[in-house]
């Protein structure tokens, strides 16, 4: 019997291939190394490092993070990096070495960053994942994570850290662009999702990666917004909230799973045995392996201070559940010591490889270790892909004003328009974090998307930036006023940045033109590491918008950006604001379709926001002991979960059940009419909310439970029907289990979560 025997099983080969393994080779699996280090560039010569040769030599590395990752953490540039066909032979040099150089010729696991696309070079950038959740469109996000897949497996990545499953409890955090919103049950669905696109019918196929979960658990629920920053709830709340969408996606297949940096109630997340073992395993029947965060076990020593030395967090991360660990430094330098020690067993230690092996046979890659390079240049970045990258960021964008119809503009006649903002043509200002280098011809901004529609009569488009994003320079503001003055309506396109300094400097604020210094400027005020205090708009760029709007001409306002904007002044003055979200290197184009009429705008918003940063938190599934207000302002938010304009109206009639009462363990359906009353086709998302009016623990006054995405033509009538049973109904009791109460519920449906109709429905014992 061997391990290499494809037609032996999976348990048989990884038992089989355990027993021949040392302790150095066992705990070499369970390291994961930064991949980019391994080799080194010289022109058009890829040598693989003396160091690499020597640790994969000896077995030990089990993964390596990154080896295709470009950004100025790497280091790896657009003149530096490896085309689509250059990563493919890179990965197949590393993993050939490996497994013709180490005593057992066991192949690395490759990991890779895929937030909203592979982040290599050439690879397709896709809106943040903000922006994904906004279409409501479940079949399109599957679609999205299948081309990710195949573009990242092309290559020879096989593991992709994504999807973010944490649900924003303030939106001032930086990473709220990369998770799907404030709500469980949508994150839910859309991890599902994600795990059926990323990870296929079979992990062993060409287009098929495996999907992390992460951050495991909490991390979108820290104090104050703060990355990495202390949780405090109960675990009842935890389980119901927090946990939902990671164990619908585990129950979807998901072969990994990330630890969270954060603490809960002062464990920390890496090393706390109830998540990782209790309750992933033993509650949930988890049958893959856990991989930390980067650095989370240093930050039991230095940070957290729950371990006294590097060993002890070692051995307290593997012993709590811990497989492998991203970067590898503690793992690689103390666990042999742990085990030796007997800080560690050899059962666990056995038990944590097993894992990684078992994943290393379900994706094949014993069998078929390397990748086609070939493949990795004909569907990176393909025309489909860019096709699809435009779709999916035209359904995520939300317009949230539209005063007497400002919008759609006309692409004929002459009037001019005034493309202005910091936001209107910055490339990296549009991707959002995560996102690798990228050539100028690959992105289509704002200001080339109104161009490109307006290519007949190209001296209708005039343009200036205006100012940047974060800078207070207001030299701008004269050449911004005055190119304005000459036009008949201002898009004007604030917004955010997430954009790491690519070295491409910084812009001429009169002209445009790109000015490279020996100190680039950073917009950067969103992303990993980048929270915020407040809400409004960085720099002078509400000062932008005052000053142009004293033209009295049309303003339209696109909002480009990674977590909510709260700006009651421009709410109230602009004609038009479209949310875009990071709309990826189509955005442009998504976004001139819209402003034109060429496409008809369907995006909901999937985070409630607020009128200003003092009304935190303000997501609407909030309890109703909230409170009526606060002495200078209410508590409704300036725009509610859900919400979202077209330019169709549509008519919802009488919702109704299917039987005016059942049991806990029972079903109904519930139904409603949408009627498309304008003269445009358009897109509408319904949207299903439920309030369990009495219950023995204290619940939201609405949840959302379903959601239906339906087309209509002018006039088309459609039913819509939800069917209700335990899983609408159910929350966590006292005792950490799914329950249903008798009583009465409030069903409702609706367009958003501030304007719904009800019926009620009476639940019995079974």
């Amino acid at each position: 019997m061997s391990y290499k025997d494809a037609s032996l099983s999976i348990e048989a080969r990884t038992e089989h291939l355990l027993r021949l393994m040392t302790l150095e080779e066992k705990v070499g699996q369970l390291v994961q190394l930064f991949g980019w280090k391994v080799y080194e560039r010289n022109g058009s010569e890829i040598r693989l490092t003396e160091a690499f040769k020597e640790e994969a030599a000896r077995g030990r590395i089990g993964s390596l993070y990154g080896v295709l990752r470009a950004d100025p953490w790497t280091e790896v540039t657009l003149e530096t990096g490896l085309s689509p066909r250059e990563g493919a032979e890179t990965i197949n040099a590393i993993q050939r070495y490996a497994m013709e150089h180490s005593r057992l010729g066991i192949p690395i696991l490759f990991g890779e960053e895929c937030s909203h696309g592979h982040m290599a070079i050439g690879a397709t950038v896709f809106p943040v994942p903000l922006s994904l959740a906004s279409a409501w469109n479940l079949e399109l996000y599957e679609r999205v994570c299948r081309a990710i897949a195949l573009e990242t497996r092309s290559q020879g990545g096989a593991a992709t850290y994504s999807p973010v499953l944490d649900v924003v409890r303030d939106p001032r955090w930086g990473r709220t662009e990369e998770t799907y919103g404030e709500d469980p049950y949508l994150a839910s669905a859309m991890a599902e999702a994600a795990v059926r696109g990323l990870q296929g019918s079979r992990l062993d196929a060409d287009d098929s990666v495996i999907a992390t979960l992460k951050h495991f658990a909490g991390y979108g629920s820290s104090e104050g917004g703060r990355n990495s920053a202390p949780v405090h709830m109960g675990l009842r709340e935890l389980h119901e909230v927090d946990l939902k969408p990671f164990r619908a996606a585990v129950r979807a297949g998901a072969k990994s799973v990330m630890t969270a940096y954060n603490e809960i109630d002062g464990v920390p997340c890496t090393s706390d045995p109830y998540l990782l073992t209790d309750v992933l395993r033993k509650q949930w029947g988890f049958d893959g392996f856990v991989i930390t965060d980067c650095g989370a076990i240093n930050m039991l020593v230095w940070g957290h201070d729950t371990a006294s030395n590097p060993e002890e967090a070692a051995a307290a991360s593997l012993n709590a559940g811990v497989d492998m660990e991203m970067s590898g430094d503690m793992f690689r330098a103390h666990l042999e010591h742990a085990v030796l020690n007997g800080r560690v067993d050899m059962e666990t230690l056995d038990e944590a490889v097993s894992r990684i092996l078992r994943i290393k046979f379900e994706l094949g890659l014993f069998e078929r270790p390397y990748a086609d390079p070939e493949r990795a240049a004909r569907t990176i970045g393909s025309r489909e892909h860019i096709a699809l990258a435009r779709q999916a960021a035209l359904e995520g964008i939300v317009l949230l004003k539209n005063k007497d119809r400002a919008l759609p503009l006309s692409k004929h006649g002459a009037g001019k328009i005034a493309v202005i903002g910091p936001n209107a043509d910055n490339i990296y200002n549009q991707l959002g974090d995560y996102t690798s280098p990228q050539p100028r011809r690959s992105v289509v901004t704002v200001l080339d998307g109104i161009r490109n529609r307006l290519s007949h009569a190209p001296e209708r488009v005039l343009y200036a930036p205006g100012c940047r994003i974060k800078d207070d320079s207001r030299e701008g503001f004269e050449t911004a006023v005055e190119t304005a003055g000459k036009a008949d309506v201002i898009v004007l396109v604030l917004g955010g940045s997430s954009a790491r300094d690519f070295g491409e400097g910084t812009i001429d604020l009169r002209t445009g033109a790109s000015v490279v210094t020996d100190s680039p400027h950073s917009d950067m005020d969103c992303g990993e590491g980048i929270d915020r205090s407040t809400l409004g708009l960085s720099g002078v760029q509400r000062e932008l918008a005052e000053e142009l709007a004293k033209l009295g001409k049309p303003l339209v306002v696109v909002y480009i950006n990674g977590r909510p904007v709260a700006e009651p002044w421009i709410d109230e003055h602009a004609d038009a604001v479209l949310e875009a979200w990071y709309p990826g290197q189509e955005g442009g184009n998504a976004v001139a379709d819209l402003l034109f009429g060429d496409a008809n705008p369907s995006g909901r918003l999937t985070v409630s926001i607020p009128k200003s940063v003092g009304q935190l938190p303000v997501r609407y599934n909030g309890k109703r002991t909230v409170g009526k207000r606060y002495l200078e302002t209410d508590m409704q938010p300036a725009y509610p979960f859900g919400y979202g304009l077209s330019y169709t109206e549509f008519e919802y009639g009488a919702l109704s059940l299917s039987a005016p009462e059942m049991t806990a363990d029972g079903s109904v359906s519930a139904t409603v009419s949408v009627t498309n009353k304008g003269e445009r086709a358009g897109a509408e998302t319904v949207q299903l909310y439920i309030w369990d009016k009495v219950s023995s623990i204290t619940r939201p006054a609405k949840e959302l439970k379903g959601f239906s995405k339906i087309f209509l033509e002018p006039g088309e009538t459609r039913e819509v029907t939800f069917d209700i049973d335990a899983e609408q109904l159910s929350f966590v009791g006292r005792d950490l289990e799914e329950t249903v109460e008798e009583g009465d519920f409030d069903i409702m449906v609706g367009p958003h979560s501030a304007d719904v109709q009800s019926i009620i429905l009476r639940v019995r014992g079974a």
